[in-house]
């Protein structure tokens, strides 16, 4: 009987790569979360202060989003069994989507499932190759990929220089084809905002269709955790919003927001929409939850902000670079522990696992070369305590490295 060996080569160039990451000293293995995605949990059997979760609010463990979780699955089941434009639309599903175009003062919403599909389906959606994006050079991932999808012209403009982004409108402001002016609201790598309105400003003046990613501003900025659109008062300004179910909201998804024609269009267009199946009945019935809650529980928005207030002023105070002159200066509770480079930055990484912190490492691709970073999140469910414990970690590995 024939066995099957690893014998074939078609493959081998796979292992060169990862064996050049080791090389490189950027390889990084997977850590396992042995319990709940709490500021102190345990992650390859060591118990650990987390400060890599996007969990800002700690509604991933919200009693409440628990039960809507559980009485959904009793009455629905796990699964939806389809796509949304077949037989997977459960009412469940609409009602999510209405609470959101309330919550965010909307005419209509859509939910993707997840925030990487929301941005890439609409803007591969909404785009064809006659049409133009102006973008944003520190955009995600996912604004990257939808533009490349679509086949439109991408133009980057230099981060937050709103002067760049008009010059390049300006050049294809006479050409046939739709432009889009795309920018994420918060920037998921160094924590600054968008300069939203000027960024209006320009779309109205050239006529370019605005989308604003809202991933990390979502239940972070504005009242109640609205976003950037109502931190800055863009009300009516911005046609495509995308927020995400992953982060503050503690479940899963992402969803487009603005007017009934851009939601219809995008249930016959977007494709991550007609060829996933959606979400389970729990998942839905969870991020209903999650909107009730911060509507109910503001506090849990002040406390974030108490902490992060808090960790940017100690954490500055150590001596790390957290940004600043060369790098952006953080403005929400994202803040990156700036190394540069990538082989010391997983090393750091590695040596505050060990004392008991999690800071995890974040090196090229995902940010440029010489920009490697240990990116800590603020929740608002972390104690002074633990954030004590953690500086001070964080200062004896900084000064053992010699990085402060």
């Amino acid at each position: 009987m024939a066995t099957h060996t690893s014998s074939r080569s078609q493959l081998s160039y796979l292992s060169e790569q990862l064996n050049e990451l080791k090389k490189k000293g950027t390889h990084f293995r997977l850590r396992v979360l042995a319990d709940e995605p709490a500021p102190v949990c345990t992650f390859d059997g060591k118990k650990v202060i987390n400060l890599a979760s996007n969990n800002y609010l700690g509604l991933a463990t919200h009693p409440k989003l628990r039960q809507a979780a559980i009485e959904a699955t009793k009455k629905y089941g796990v699964g939806s069994g389809a796509v949304r434009t077949i037989a997977g639309t459960m009412k469940i599903h609409m009602e999510l989507e209405e609470k959101i175009a309330r919550f965010k003062n909307v005419e209509a919403s859509v939910v993707f499932q997840s925030g990487f599909a929301a941005n890439a389906g609409t803007v591969a959606a909404v785009l064809g190759k006659d049409d133009f994006i102006v973008s944003d050079e520190l955009n995600h991932a996912s604004i990257i990929d939808g533009a490349r999808l679509s086949r439109a012209t991408i133009k980057v403009f230099r981060h937050k220089d709103t002067a760049h982004a008009e010059e390049l409108l300006k050049e294809v402001a006479g050409k046939p084809g739709h432009k889009l002016l795309i920018t994420d609201g918060v920037f998921s790598m160094d924590g600054d905002i968008a300069p939203l309105p000027a960024l209006c400003d320009l779309a109205e003046k050239y006529g370019a269709i605005m989308m604003v990613d809202d991933a990390h501003a979502s239940g972070v900025l504005g009242r109640n955790g609205r976003g950037t659109i109502d931190h800055y008062k863009v009300h009516g300004r911005v046609d495509i919003q995308v927020g995400t179910l992953s982060k503050a909201i503690g479940a899963l998804g992402g969803y487009v927001c603005g007017s009934h024609d851009l939601i219809d269009f995008l249930y016959h267009r977007a494709r991550p929409f007609l060829f996933s199946t959606s979400h389970p009945p729990s998942v839905a019935a969870t991020c209903i939850a999650a909107f009730e809650v911060l509507e109910e529980e503001p506090e849990r928005i002040e406390k974030l902000w108490e902490n992060t207030r808090f960790w940017k002023k100690e954490l500055g105070g150590l001596g790390f670079n957290i940004g600043g002159v060369n790098t952006p200066a953080s403005e929400t509770p994202i803040t990156p522990i700036i190394i540069g480079n990538g082989a010391r930055t997983m090393e750091f990484s590695r040596e505050l696992f060990t004392e008991g912190v999690m800071g995890t490492g974040i090196a090229f691709p995902t940010v440029p070369e010489g920009k490697a970073r240990v990116r800590t999140i603020m929740t608002a469910t972390h104690t002074r305590d633990q954030l004590e414990q953690a500086l001070d970690v964080l200062r004896q590995v900084g000064k053992r490295m010699g990085i402060i």
